[in-house]
């Protein structure tokens, strides 16, 4: 009778099919998906691309404006499909969400959104019960528009994190525009303000997949954040990292 609950416990926790026709990074991101994610998450800026998880997961979306705002902030996004806003908070302090109140908690390229990230991973961690999982995907800027920019060192990040930093909102909006837009130098100053005035959600932050698992390293190792790294798994673009609550 013991082994035959144990083969039953055994085969409710296995991962659901996959389906074959999906394409590969598709296919990584839900492998991740159903092995790690499962009773009650929330999604950090979900938009238009909700990570698909499995059938034992239940999912509440989190995000700082509606929907309605959302199309109005992004125009590009105004004719697809927006997920419904469930609560309503910023991917960094997420004041509105108990500690330890969910399972899971999905950050797909949020982040590098974010100018503080070591607050949101903290935070992300804080919502979490014990054992609970982080799922963390970010670009890996060797393959995308933030291809010409220098990498984020860690020392701008803890000084954001300690409200120490003398870069201003302005000179991030500047490198971006200089090196991803690359406007002529005379429509410069007139872009930053542009983007400035619509509050546009830039990367404020680019890492590669080795700078990003040196980072979350220093979180956990130096900063004392009690989490374990289960998984850091390249995936195309991007770089998806697996993270478990441990205290």
């Amino acid at each position: 009778m013991k082994n035959k609950l144990i083969s039953l416990f055994n085969w409710a926790r296995q991962p659901e099919p996959i389906p074959e026709s999906l394409n590969p990074r598709e296919r990584t991101r839900r492998s991740l998906a159903y092995r790690y994610l499962r009773g009650n998450g929330i999604e950090i800026g979900a938009l238009h691309t909700p990570l698909t998880v499995p059938k034992n997961a239940s999912v509440r979306y989190v995000d700082r404006l509606s929907v309605e705002q959302l199309r109005q902030h992004y125009p590009e996004l105004a004719e697809l499909p927006l997920v419904e806003v469930d609560i309503l908070d910023d991917g960094i302090h997420l004041e509105t969400i108990a500690n330890r109140s969910y399972n899971f908690a999905i950050a797909n390229h949020v982040v590098e959104h974010l100018r503080n990230p070591i607050l949101a991973i903290k935070n992300a961690l804080r919502v979490l019960k014990i054992g609970g999982a982080l799922y963390i995907a970010i670009p890996d800027k060797r393959y995308t528009f933030d291809r010409d920019r220098p990498l984020t060192p860690i020392d701008r990040l803890l000084r954001e994190y300690r409200g120490t930093s003398n870069r201003s909102k302005r000179d991030y909006f500047e490198e971006y525009v200089r090196l991803v837009d690359k406007v002529p130098e005379e429509q410069v100053n007139a872009r930053i303000e542009t983007l400035l005035d619509m509050d546009y959600s830039i990367h404020y932050h680019v890492w590669t997949a080795d700078t990003f698992c040196d980072f979350l390293a220093y979180c956990r190792d130096r900063l004392g954040f009690g989490f374990d790294i289960e998984e850091a798994q390249p995936n195309q673009d991007e770089l998806i990292c697996i993270l478990t609550k441990q205290s």
